[in-house]
């Protein structure tokens, strides 16, 4: 038993989500540097352009990578930005159907070219690396069908923004270590970027080496946990020890 994680009278664990910001900083600090340890470096260098980053993240809900790719590089094949507005919404959704739910984004995808187009004059996002974070944050979500994961996504991958993007695997595996309480992954974003230090490449890394966290150890269902190089932390495993059970957003009833 780690001392001081269980502390009298009854044994219950003195659990992370509940300590006070500071403390949850700090071991959100610490997790930052087991990440690198078994991960290694991760610089900040821009994976793909704006646009190919904002639609492929919009396909990515729900996808794979392979998935994903596959579906952004078969709506290529409709033509241009201006070709993919002009077409037919089936016959987007059946160019990206390798993604998961075509039918919704397909029609999404449309609006948010065609309100991109109707702002800017074009599709050059470049303007976003010199507005207020807070104010290109705003521009982005206005777009329909573009939240604030995608935004974070496009801000800190291609113009270094100090943003968090939280995905499900982000948002998984600092639920169960307990860096913060149970929330819903929209709310994750403003809280984990409060306990992070607004340094885009520390940013970066931490998301890319969660991300990696979450895909090979800390799954939805059935994470390995003795493989887990932040068990000895991490509310989940206090409560559960190696049998965490799969991973719901939202807490349970009772």
């Amino acid at each position: 038993m780690t001392e001081g994680l269980f502390g009298p009278p009854d044994g219950t664990p003195r659990l992370n989500a509940a300590r006070p910001a500071p403390e949850r900083a700090a071991l959100l600090a610490w997790v930052y540097g087991l990440l690198r340890a078994e991960y290694g470096e991760r610089p900040l260098i821009p994976r793909r352009e704006p646009m190919h980053e904002l639609v492929s993240t919009i396909l990515s809900q729900r996808t794979t990578h392979q998935d994903e790719e596959a579906a952004y590089q078969e709506l290529l094949t409709l033509g241009g930005w201006d070709d993919i507005i002009q077409a037919p919404t089936g016959a987007v959704a059946h160019a990206i159907r390798r993604s998961n739910y075509p039918e919704s984004k397909a029609p999404r995808i449309q609006a948010t070219l065609r309100a991109i187009r109707e702002q800017r004059g074009g599709y050059d996002l470049d303007f976003l690396a010199e507005l207020p974070v807070g104010d290109a944050l705003k521009w982005l979500t206005d777009l329909p069908g573009v939240g604030v994961k995608t935004a974070s996504l496009v801000l800190l991958f291609n113009y270094a923004r100090p943003v968090f993007p939280v995905d499900t695997h982000v948002h998984r595996i600092n639920t169960r270590v307990g860096t913060i309480p149970r929330m819903g992954e929209q709310a994750a974003h403003r809280a984990l970027l409060g306990l992070l230090p607004p340094d885009p490449p520390h940013l970066y890394e931490l998301h890319v080496n969660l991300l990696r966290h979450g895909q090979r150890v800390c799954t939805w269902t059935r994470p390995k946990c003795p493989a887990c190089v932040l068990r000895d932390r991490c509310d989940a495993h206090a409560l559960y020890g190696n049998n965490v059970p799969s991973f719901s957003e939202k807490p349970g009833k009772g």
